[in-house]
């Protein structure tokens, strides 16, 4: 997430994780499984992360295709969100779960708290993302947390952008760069793991010391790094690169105002400098309304779902062949390096990471 929120919220917005693009479509909360709507429908109730966010048309092609009432169930941020669930399994408060990531998967897995579904969609999604065999979450959307550079700042000084993390460490480089605190921001975890992958788990603090010997600045929140402190957003803050999203140069030239001829900033595509993460869905164990369900995990990795995702949450579908906007495409490539991790090694090493991190970082 978003965070997870990941994700593309306007300012004053995104906060736990509210995604920036497109319009959050709200739906009335309701806890329970058997209900039914003052029409006589049966309600399907589908927890979700802050960060979500569906047209109203495509949802509601859905519901009065399938008869199904859909009520989403925010829930914080996927951190949040997959507590309420683990802590209500016995007695759910939705029946679907959206949200949960990379990440976290090894978690949510482990807690039994999803159901095996082998949907005939999963034909369409590469293998690169069902990262569980038995299939209780299945890939929905993916994304990336990169360090994102403010292009004019750089050559308005003549000094070319860092292109590794090596570079970022680099007495030319003090001072210019703004993360987000781990242990509060899933995409300054996400940058966390991200220097675990490329230095491993013997060195990745030796490269956060040289941060921190370089002037890093350690905020706790996506929202402040990228709209106070990065120099490239509305804030024009004093750090010229911040750890964003690939999706930023893509949103800033859609929703320029007035129009821009290229974007004001680019990701930094270096050796594992861009971390991937990948979002799931998957029905809980305990629902009454497993046909249901199916059928809403069915619509999420079908085409009209899959292509509503870049404008609404601002991360890339997993179906093969969806289409993607232009801006996308020109503005917001998929990168070519990125860093990956088991979620098991995650899961085994969460905790201890960020501890060490933070020992080593804040006083």
């Amino acid at each position: 997430m978003h965070p997870h929120a990941v994700h593309r919220p306007v300012a004053g917005i995104r906060g736990a994780g509210i995604r920036r693009w497109g319009l959050l479509f709200l739906l009335p909360v309701l806890a329970g499984c058997q209900i039914l709507n003052p029409q006589g429908k049966q309600t399907l109730t589908v927890m979700t992360h802050d960060s979500f966010a569906v047209s109203d048309s495509v949802l509601k092609h859905f519901e009065q295709s399938t008869g199904i009432q859909v009520a989403v169930l925010k829930s914080g941020d996927a951190g949040e969100m997959l507590n309420k669930a683990i802590l209500t399994k016995q007695a759910p408060l939705a029946d679907v779960l959206y949200g949960v990531d990379n990440t976290l998967l090894t978690r949510a897995l482990q807690e039994d708290i999803l159901i095996p579904y082998n949907s005939p969609a999963l034909s369409s999604i590469p293998a690169e993302f069902r990262l569980d065999p038995q299939n209780r979450a299945l890939p929905v959307d993916h994304g990336y947390v990169c360090v994102n550079y403010d292009i004019a700042w750089f050559a308005s000084r003549g000094l070319a952008a860092p292109a590794t993390f090596e570079d970022l460490a680099r007495s030319a480089y003090k001072g210019l760069l703004v993360v987000e605190n781990p242990q509060t921001s899933s995409p300054g975890f996400a940058f966390l793991l991200s220097t675990v992958a490329h230095f491993g788990p013997d060195g990745f603090l030796t490269y956060w010391k040289s941060l921190k010997a370089n002037g890093v600045t350690i905020v706790d929140g996506w929202e402040t790094a990228y709209y106070t402190n990065f120099s490239g957003s509305s804030g024009k803050g004093p750090q010229p690169m911040v750890v964003s999203y690939a999706t930023d140069p893509a949103y800033e030239m859609i929703y320029a105002d007035p129009p821009r001829a290229k974007p004001p900033l680019a990701s930094i595509d270096g050796p594992d400098m861009c971390f991937h993460q990948i979002e799931f869905v998957g029905i809980l164990a305990a629902s009454s309304h497993r046909a249901q369900a199916e059928q809403f995990v069915d619509f999420m990795l079908n085409s009209a779902f899959q292509e509503d995702i870049p404008l609404q949450m601002s991360m890339y579908p997993v179906k093969t062949g969806a289409a993607i906007p232009d801006a996308f495409t020109q503005f917001a490539p998929i990168p070519s390096r990125p860093a990956t991790m088991a979620p098991e090694e995650i899961a085994a090493h969460r905790d201890e990471w960020m501890n060490r991190w933070k020992e080593t970082m804040l006083p």
